[in-house]
């Protein structure tokens, strides 16, 4: 036994010692309560283990059908999916959701709940909702909850103090949520709050991290101005899954436009070699908003360009 174990169970055994002793004998011995033990058995910092990351696929493309996109996500060989609230309508029963998405071996990762409004006159209501929707996901078998922030207008510009509500909303909902043990992912997003880098740093710092993650979308971000892997690396200890996601410059009115993976200006190789660095463990949600003009595939085709670029280019195989 090396001598700084040995000095550190001393330690132990002497306030074990110490707490047994009668009251009155407890009160004469001078000193602290607890003995000075040596520490240095604990500074040497714990492995975070292996980077994991496991594949799934938002039902975005598919629109709101969800039993085709459930179907066609399965068959690329996603091992999860993430869901619409539409997705409610079209299974009241979230038991017959679950076992839907058991027969198809897919993990329900996470519901978008749709967004949020810094409008006193809806909060309550709004609040309602997205808790309804946590439970729903609870009983249907889901991880997370995905929340954007407030939408904006082309140019609006928001004060700090419009931040901190929209942190101070955030949290709200993801504390009634945990009531069913999910978790709130704050998806930073084009046309929202949420948008550029520094608005994402803002809400995340008025937020309790204990309620609040964030769902890093790399293509979301760089489109905003900023850099996904700079971001990973701020918010390591805040990230609770990844959209990845690819865009590339359009004429269209945007400016811009939502592709596959590997045919748009992200760069996933530098993506995945941050979150090896912070021991990433956790979902990676591809996600296309719809099959991108021109091109003749399906959804199910689409999302199979980008599963095996995951898969083919970068390695990714789970």
């Amino acid at each position: 036994m090396s001598s700084s174990r040995r000095e550190f169970l001393a330690g132990l055994a002497g306030a074990g010692a110490l707490a047994t002793l009668p009251r009155p004998m407890r009160a004469s011995v001078a000193g602290p309560l607890y003995p000075p033990m040596n520490l240095s058995v604990f500074q040497t910092p714990l492995h975070h283990g292996e980077t994991e990351i496991r594949l799934g696929c938002a039902a975005m493309t598919w629109g709101d059908n969800a039993t085709n996109a459930i179907i066609d996500i399965a068959a690329d060989g996603f091992a999860g999916i993430q869901l619409r609230a539409p997705t409610l309508d079209q299974y009241p029963d979230p038991h017959a959701l679950r076992d839907l998405l058991a027969q198809h071996k897919l993990t329900f990762v996470a519901l978008s709940s749709g967004s949020t409004s810094l409008d006193p006159a809806v909060r309550a209501q709004q609040l309602e909702t997205h808790v309804e929707h946590a439970r729903y996901v609870h009983e249907a078998g889901g991880l997370y909850l995905q929340l954007i922030s407030a939408t904006t207008k082309p140019g609006q510009t928001f004060t700090a103090d419009q931040y901190k509500l929209q942190g101070e909303i955030f949290t709200e909902i993801g504390k009634r949520i945990a009531d069913y043990g999910i978790k709130l992912g704050f998806h930073n997003h084009m046309n929202s709050v949420g948008q550029p880098p520094e608005a994402v740093e803002a809400i995340l710092a008025a937020s309790d991290p204990n309620y609040v993650y964030l769902l890093l979308d790399v293509a979301h971000y760089l489109q905003g101005g900023g850099d996904p892997v700079a971001a990973i690396h701020k918010h390591s200890k805040r990230i609770l899954f990844m959209h990845f996601k690819d865009v590339k410059n359009s004429d269209n009115a945007n400016g811009y436009e939502w592709v596959e993976l590997g045919r748009g200006r992200v760069d996933f190789p530098a993506i995945l070699a941050a979150l090896h660095e912070i021991h990433f463990r956790g979902w990676g949600v591809v996600e296309l908003d719809r099959v991108p003009q021109g091109d003749p595939l399906t959804p199910k085709e689409a999302n199979a360009v980008s599963l095996e670029y995951l898969r083919e280019k970068l390695g990714v195989r789970a």
